[in-house]
């Protein structure tokens, strides 16, 4: 029966919360803040480049979904299945992330690279139990309203970790950075307690052949059977290319240009985060108009000709120049989001959404994960103007695609 509390009064979405803050802390550290670091260490941007590969575990997380989703936690079963996984995986967090703070990439890269590749393991596993105790703490009607509370924690934990921690480290130093960011995890800590565990329904135990083809092999075989599947595919591996690619890059490219630290938090803080959020209401009204297909052209479009002000910027570096490029590249990413998830929602079938839409996302991050990783090696052979060229001709290809798909399938009504 739906709780007929108001849902600014239920302890649940102040739960999601801060359980959304607590998934957001780690992804710059294995990200942005990392090449920073990396790029003020005078590691080479092949180096730098690499570091997309840290991030693997986001894309491949539903290898091990299985294993938090169907076996209790050692020892803390008792407590619940989520909550009790939480309370293993967010100590564990905060641990590596001080013990990263305690290496030198100046002098032993690959022990750094190595920590983070275990934080990102740990953040990708937070996520697996978030994603589940999120939808099935809520009932169907108030889903929404818990999702708002995860993005704006989520969100609120970006600009906390990666503009806030680039702003401390004059005056933390980086290890300090680091334990302010292990202790933003807390946060998380205590919306795991403050939340209430789920009764499951008690399910008989399937043996992992079993649960490997109703968790994998059964949605993607369904999804497969679609016309035009593997376009559908090849479109989602490819749309994220071009600012994959740019994306990886920026920190070095910033700091070539003379940006310090503090400028580059100063522009990418609240002025950033407003002007993606700005794009995703545009997007949503975009798509409202126009039709997912229609706005994945349009939104896709604007998104790819962005990475151009990149090479304005090489051109003329300064800082009102700065905050023109961050935000307009920060607002199209916000209006091609909006239109691409709800393009990938548009693609799950009821009997598999969640674990279609993990797969769908998965594959949509690869080339950031992968691909991404020749950036440095390619700004390094080509030059940043060149290098910026060429990931505004990367998303052409995706756009080529969804071309064809929209000739091809008729656009659903209603």
């Amino acid at each position: 029966m739906p709780n007929p509390t108001p849902f600014w009064r239920d302890r649940r979405f102040l739960v999601l919360l801060l359980l959304g803050f607590s998934a957001g802390v780690p992804l710059p550290l294995s990200g942005f803040v990392l090449r920073q670091w990396f790029s003020e260490s005078g590691l080479s941007l092949a180096a730098i480049g690499f570091t997309a590969w840290i991030g693997l575990a986001y894309s491949f997380k539903f290898l091990w979904s299985p294993v938090l989703d169907q076996i209790a936690p050692p020892g803390l079963a008792r407590l619940g299945r989520r909550r009790g996984w939480l309370l293993l995986i967010q100590p564990a967090l905060m641990v590596a992330i001080i013990a990263m703070g305690q290496t030198s990439p100046a002098s032993a890269a690959q022990v750094t690279a190595a920590i983070a590749v275990l934080i990102a393991f740990l953040s990708a596993s937070q996520d697996i139990v978030v994603d589940a105790w999120r939808i099935e703490m809520l009932e169907e009607e108030q889903q929404g309203y818990g999702l708002a509370a995860y993005v704006w924690g989520y969100r609120g934990a970006l600009l906390a970790s990666s503009t806030g921690g680039l702003a401390l480290v004059g005056t933390l130093g980086w290890d300090g950075v680091f334990i302010y960011c292990a202790g933003l995890i807390l946060l998380g800590l205590i919306g795991t307690l403050l939340g209430p565990e789920v009764d499951r329904a008690p399910q008989a135990p399937l043996p992992w052949g079993a649960r490997l083809r109703l968790g994998v092999v059964e949605p993607f075989a369904e999804f497969l059977t679609r016309r035009h599947a593997l376009a559908i595919l090849i479109f989602v591996g490819l749309f994220k290319l071009g600012e994959a690619l740019a994306g990886v890059m920026t920190a070095p490219f910033y700091r070539e240009l003379g940006f310090s630290r503090g400028d580059v938090a100063a522009v990418s803080g609240f002025f950033g985060m407003f002007a993606t959020l700005g794009g995703a209401l545009a997007g949503g009204w975009v798509v409202a108009k126009l039709g997912t297909g229609r706005a994945l052209i349009i939104t896709g479009l604007f998104q790819m000709l962005s990475n151009l002000l990149y090479v304005v910027l090489g051109w003329a570096p300064s800082m009102p120049m700065l905050f023109v490029q961050v935000g307009v590249e920060n607002f199209t990413d916000g209006l091609a989001d909006a239109a691409f998830l709800t393009y990938l929602s548009s693609l799950t079938a009821r009997a598999f959404t969640a674990t279609q839409y993990a797969l769908l996302s998965s594959l949509a991050s690869v080339p950031l994960r992968t691909l991404g990783g020749a950036g440095g090696v390619l700004a390094q052979g080509l030059g940043w103007s060149w290098f910026f060229v060429l990931t505004t001709a990367a998303a052409l290809p995706a756009l080529a695609v969804m071309l064809f798909l929209l000739r091809r399938l008729p656009a659903r009504e209603g």
